[in-house]
């Protein structure tokens, strides 16, 4: 609002300057629209400027100084030439001055990427800016992760949070679906979260692009406007926004990279949880998620037990460690199980006899 303020000010300037000046005379309505012309013309420059890059301005302006300099060189030697006469001469220098700056500031722009800005220094290190600003998916928002590794202290400096994304946080906070709704809901409590972790800024950015449509190529282009980090942790965007030339801080990735290292050879003790794909395997689950197959272990489903580990197999899905109980384990649980019992084979013990029956024998001997 206080843009589109000082942009009607600017506006008033130039016709007001223009009234005053009347560079044309006393035509009045010919110096009004040539003044509301150029205020128009001076808006969109300024609106078309916004979206540019630093490192695609830098070149632009270095373009045009370079196309100035060697236009005053050519006009140099053009002055010294007796051929053409005066008119000629400054309609010549004048067309080769439009054409050379024009010439300068398009090809600048154009290979201004190429620009290295930390040997600049300062406001213009690329290094500098890039440490500054991270901007949130809305994924990693609505994850819930990003929170937590905020209050530890490993992601800091000024988080930046579109106005675009927002607008999708509160769409599915909206939705008809309840599943939608929490996750939108969770999405904005997560926000709040992170407000109110020290050291830890929020910027919330009114910055649009109309021209793009998808919400992942509007994170793209503004971090590369601002020369910062998108931190997500979606797959599709973390691909793409290498391929666009913009770092990527994927918490998937920070994630795996923080799971225990587990070698072969090593004994761990799991809960085999469910019977495996294969004959006689069972799977289990480590506490961050990892899936663990134990060959031989499907009798021990329900049990914790201690496993071997054979190997460990890293995917695109994550890690998966493939371990064996050991033989001689369930060799003796399954001799304990098929081992008869020896009272089976025992002969029972007398019953002990009454008094009635001792006297029936006494007689019969007698």
């Amino acid at each position: 609002m206080d843009l589109w303020i000082i942009r009607a000010l600017l506006f008033a300037a130039i016709l007001v300057g223009g009234y005053f000046i009347q560079p044309f005379g006393h035509n009045i309505p010919l110096t009004c629209a040539f003044s509301a012309v150029l205020g128009f013309v001076i808006l969109l420059i300024e609106v078309r400027i916004r979206k540019f890059s630093i490192k695609t301005l830098l070149g632009a302006a270095l373009g045009s100084i370079l196309g100035i300099i060697g236009a005053s060189l050519i006009s140099l030697i053009i002055s010294r030439m007796s051929f053409m006469t005066p008119q000629t001469e400054t309609f010549v220098q004048l067309l080769i001055l439009v054409v050379m700056t024009y010439v300068g500031l398009v090809g600048g722009a154009h290979k201004g990427e190429y620009l290295d800005l930390s040997s600049f220094g300062g406001v213009f290190s690329d290094s500098a800016m890039r440490k500054l600003c991270k901007v949130l998916d809305t994924s990693v928002i609505i994850d819930g992760r990003v929170a937590d590794i905020c209050k530890t202290g490993f992601l800091e400096g000024t988080l930046v949070v579109p106005h675009f994304v927002l607008r999708e946080l509160q769409q599915i906070a909206d939705s008809a679906d309840s599943a939608k709704r929490n996750r939108g809901r969770r999405g904005l409590d997560v926000l709040e979260k992170i407000k109110s972790v020290p050291g830890v800024a929020v910027q919330i950015v009114e910055k649009d692009y109309p021209d793009v449509k998808e919400v992942d190529l509007k994170l793209i282009e503004l971090a590369k406007e601002l020369g910062a980090k998108i931190v997500t942790n979606d797959f599709n965007l973390n691909k793409v926004s290498q391929l666009r030339g913009v770092d990527v801080l994927n918490i998937n990735e920070l994630a795996n990279a923080l799971k225990p290292v587990v070698l072969p050879g090593e004994t761990m003790k799991v809960f085999i949880l469910k019977e495996g794909k294969e004959y006689n395997q069972g799977v289990a689950y480590l506490d961050d998620g990892t899936m663990v197959v134990v060959d031989n272990a499907r009798r021990m489903i329900g049990k914790t037990i201690a496993t071997q580990v054979t190997s460990v197999l890293q995917t695109t899905a994550g890690k998966m460690i493939f371990g064996r109980f050991p033989e001689e384990s369930e060799t003796a649980a399954a001799n304990q199980q098929n081992r008869p019992d020896r009272r089976m084979y025992e002969k029972p013990p007398a019953l002990p006899r009454n008094n009635n029956e001792e006297d029936k024998e006494r007689v019969k001997g007698r």
